[in-house]
């Protein structure tokens, strides 16, 4: 069974959100686990609507306090309240254009985890990095610095998501082969952080990166590919549904 993660971005407006939730309700008996990301706003509209499927509601991003003078912010203990059990912390566009750390994302998974929801943790690198052969010392870095001291109990999930940065939004995907090297890279830093039985009952590590209904397969076939990360491919119905079919 794989996890189907999809990220709407900004890119839907609520109408459009619970028009989406509406039509994946026809899938919600697939044999994979789908989760959806909607915007801030969308959250409550499409968690009334996802209420009684299998579909799962998570989101965006979240800040790392749970209450105080923070204008602007979202904490997970109110996205636990509005229905959430998944929360994507530092993806790459937040890393990006919102200049967000190492520490900062450590700090949100720390909260995340103190509010009981599941952490979609995002590590990859650019393409410059990548140029420069730093791959792997990027993922390594990345992965230590967002879980090391993190407080992470027997049996609670984690999700890691690899996200080459110089593909997203391309429309082309690395190759299979290349994601899966990157994900031992991660499994293995895993096994340093955490006992092995831990990291092999409660770690998930998945693919995000342009994918499609036509490629997929490709990725989810690999036995150390957990899942998928989807963004564009996720905010159109018949899109989605051909991917999810395809998984």
């Amino acid at each position: 069974m794989s996890i189907i993660i999809a990220n709407w971005k900004m890119k839907l407006g609520v109408n459009d959100a619970v028009s989406l939730a509406n039509d994946l309700k026809k899938v919600s008996s697939n044999q994979n686990e789908l989760v959806v990301c909607p915007s801030f706003v969308s959250l409550v509209e499409v968690a009334r609507i996802l209420k009684r499927s299998k579909i799962k509601l998570g989101a965006q991003d979240c800040f790392w306090e749970t209450k105080g003078a923070y204008t602007g912010e979202v904490s997970p203990v109110e996205l636990r309240e509005v229905g959430c059990e998944y929360v994507i912390i530092g993806h790459s566009e937040r890393r990006e254009h919102f200049k967000e750390s190492d520490k900062m994302v450590h700090q949100k998974i720390k909260a995340v985890l103190a509010a009981g929801l599941t952490p979609i943790i995002c590590v990859g690198e650019t393409f410059d990095q990548r140029s420069q052969g730093a791959t792997d010392y990027v993922l390594i870095r990345q992965t230590i610095n967002a879980l090391e001291g993190a407080e992470v109990k027997f049996g609670k999930r984690i999700i890691i998501a690899y996200e080459p940065v110089w593909v997203i939004g391309t429309g082309q995907a690395i190759s299979p082969e290349q994601a899966s090297l990157a994900h031992q890279v991660i499994r293995q830093t895993l096994f340093d952080l955490f006992p092995a039985e831990q990291v092999k009952r409660d770690f998930l590590i998945i693919y995000g990166g342009s994918v499609d209904s036509s490629n997929v397969s490709s990725f989810t076939r690999l036995d150390n590919i957990d899942g998928v990360l989807v963004g564009a491919a996720s905010v159109r119905t018949q899109d989605f549904l051909a991917l999810i079919k395809s998984v």
